[in-house]
């Protein structure tokens, strides 16, 4: 069990962490500061796993720091707090999503939209808090964030299955709302995993008429049981021939390869097409598939601490949560696994009493 030490006041706490790239996740202790004045100590109980964790343990995206605990899918119980906090008490249930500070000057910090913000945000893991000390992440037992970038969980909202609503759902919501998914519109969910089954969910509840556009048939019942009105499998070449012109709004979870002029088909004049999963080759596009029909081909990122809060409120407004299979942090490397292999249904998330 490895150690890392840094100068400030601290609280040392079990964690999960991979010490170097694509070496298996270790037991490993890290040690968080003390609250500050506008601190929130928080329990962590549960922690989602996101793609992006495995991504980033793995360096496949570039510039990962190690020793790494990842985890940006955090719900918990507040434990203390600082003299000059007034958002959170002790007792409350709370989520830390993908960052924990950012410049709160910038134009983008200011409209409340800090997933933009120009002086770059401090992330949740992978990354240095505002006095230069490394981030670490959910896939511990403890973490103490700034009162501002903490977000209230709902009662009703069970903490295990909210836990992934602070990546995977905002990262749907986000999108859905801007582009005003609702009543009279027609939505597309490229992908039904951890992402595509809560952007069902969220789309839906929205008043949108959703289709699934899914690889397989395997998950078409699963795509009923969320509420989509209609499934197809794109691995069908009548799929395209079928659907052609008829959405409003695509968004797409997809990382993998994809023919991105064959989707872009699928839109109806004036239609958007949403890129939230990030493929690893430059994405190629014929201008005649924008231009013809007036196509926008766009992409999306979270959303600012204002935003994630209203999407929490909705979610728990319309009982929605994520699909979870909730599992020890022994197995974690198994779950990574699993994910490349699409082996959950449809998020796995870290008991962290476990640790």
């Amino acid at each position: 069990m490895g150690r890392f030490h840094f100068r400030r006041p601290i609280l040392p706490t079990k964690a999960y962490a991979a010490l170097t790239a694509k070496a298996p996740l270790v037991p490993f202790t890290i040690e968080r500061r003390a609250p500050r004045e506008f601190d929130v100590a928080i329990a962590i109980k549960y922690c989602g796993i996101c793609h992006s964790d495995i991504h980033q343990a793995r360096d496949e995206w570039g510039n990962a720091t190690f020793p790494m605990v990842p985890g940006h899918e955090i719900a918990g119980i507040v434990t203390a707090v600082g003299s000059g906090v007034s958002k959170h008490k002790v007792g409350d249930q709370v989520g830390v999503g993908c960052f924990v500070d950012s410049c709160r000057t910038c134009a983008q910090c200011l409209a409340g939209e800090e997933q933009f913000c120009l002086g770059g945000m401090n992330f949740t893991y992978n990354s240095k808090e505002k006095d230069g000390t490394p981030s670490f992440g959910g896939y511990s037992q403890d973490v103490v964030v700034d009162e501002n970038y903490v977000l209230r969980i709902p009662a009703n909202l069970p903490l295990d299955a909210a836990a992934p609503l602070l990546c995977a759902g905002i990262t749907l919501y986000s999108p859905l709302n801007y582009w005003k998914a609702g009543p009279g519109k027609k939505v597309a969910i490229v992908g039904m995993g951890g992402l595509g089954h809560i952007g069902v969910k969220i789309a839906v509840a929205m008043g949108a008429e959703v289709t699934v556009l899914s690889q397989s048939n395997r998950k078409q019942e699963d795509s009923k049981r969320l509420g989509a009105s209609r499934f197809f499998a794109t691995s069908d070449p009548e799929t395209f021939k079928t659907l052609a012109g008829q959405f409003d709004l695509i968004i797409n979870t997809v990382s993998a390869d994809i023919d991105w002029n064959q989707y872009l088909s699928l839109l109806a004049p004036s239609g958007t097409m949403v890129v939230v999963g990030v493929p690893e080759k430059p994405v190629p596009v014929n201008a005649f598939s924008l231009v013809i029909g007036r196509h926008s081909l766009s992409g999306s990122i979270i959303g600012g601490i204002r935003e994630t809060q209203e999407m929490l409120d909705f979610c728990a407004s319309k009982g929605i949560a994520c699909d979870i299979e909730v599992i020890a942090a022994d197995k974690i490397n198994e779950a990574y696994e699993r994910v490349l292999k699409s082996d959950v249904r449809y998020r796995f998330v870290i008991d962290t009493a476990t640790l």
